[in-house]
């Protein structure tokens, strides 16, 4: 196992360095003046602009740049904006709110996709199925921002259970509802994916084999119907963690949350290309830390797999 981790965590070294520099280059490359607007309604100085060029490396070529860029990386310099605010700050405090959204819309997919996977999955066909089938259905139709200003009207405005925005704060408690908004259509491809999973392996050999020894409803269910029906399901779960930071912009916004979401709508409006650029090789390494978690996963919900 440990060397295959070793050999997983080279393997990411240049799907990292090829992911990141697409990025870098699809920013930096985008047209537009980087220093429109930096000296209020004049246009900045010819000193100012060339100082600014100097000190961004905005006149090497965008590989030379990319470069420097990576360089910095390594030392945990995610760069500056161009008012002097160093990036890794920024994000120092964005983060740590939008990792606890996407945990706790994590959290409530696993459990009730899980959940309501399970319990038609086992118990194909009738009340409970229809009735899964259904709402997953209306949760996969409509866009996140129409259930977020639903939820936000009625829980917050009508009936007064939440507060319409999220405090500063952002605690647990309060991220609750705006983590079922987050959550809520991968939340249904989960309890579709158990549910179908469930059902394949159900008409499996291992399954029929255990019943015939006459083993317990739970024990073949627990021990060898679930756990290798959750493997496609760890997989979606494992890679959504890295979809849910980076698609929390419309939650955020509707519920007024001060994570990366916020971060990335104003830099993407000031063309601050270096704090995009840092959240976005954040996302990067968070989805390629996830796959490898899951992939070691897999070892541990199926004994059959093992790694040299």
């Amino acid at each position: 196992m440990g060397r295959y981790v070793l050999r997983r965590l080279l393997q990411l070294i240049p799907v990292f360095i090829g992911t990141t520099f697409i990025i870098y280059a699809l920013i930096w490359a985008l047209p537009g003046d980087p220093f429109a607007g930096r000296c209020g309604e004049r246009p900045c100085p010819p000193a100012y602009i060339a100082e600014m060029t100097e000190q961004y490396n905005l006149d090497d070529p965008v590989i030379v740049q990319y470069f420097k860029y990576l360089g910095q990386l390594l030392t945990g310099n995610f760069g500056e904006t161009y008012s002097g605010q160093l990036v890794s700050d920024l994000m120092a405090s964005a983060y740590p709110i939008t990792i606890r959204l996407a945990v706790v819309a994590l959290i409530i997919e696993a459990l009730i996709g899980i959940g309501a996977g399970i319990l038609t999955g086992l118990r194909n066909k009738g009340f409970a199925d229809n009735l899964v089938l259904m709402s997953t259905l209306f949760l996969i139709s409509l866009p996140v921002f129409v259930t977020g200003f639903v939820l936000q009207v009625w829980l917050g405005t009508e009936w007064g259970i939440i507060r319409p925005s999220v405090s500063s704060q952002a605690t647990w408690g309060e991220l609750i509802v705006p983590g079922f908004v987050l959550g809520s259509l991968s939340m249904a491809y989960v309890a579709r994916l158990t549910r179908t999973s469930l059902m394949e392996n159900k008409r499996a050999d291992y399954v029929r084999t255990a019943v015939a020894k006459g083993l317990e409803p739970r024990r073949v269910v627990g021990v060898h119907l679930l756990r290798n029906s959750l493997i496609p399901v760890i997989t979606f779960l494992g890679t959504d963690l890295g979809a849910l930071m980076g698609g929390a912009i419309v939650t955020e916004g509707i519920f007024n949350i001060r994570g990366i979401g916020g971060l990335v709508y104003d830099a993407i409006l000031t063309k601050e290309g270096t704090t995009v650029t840092g959240i976005v090789t954040l996302l990067v390494l968070v989805y390629l830390l996830m796959n490898l978690l899951v992939d070691v996963l897999y070892a541990v919900l199926d004994p059959r797999i093992r790694y040299d």
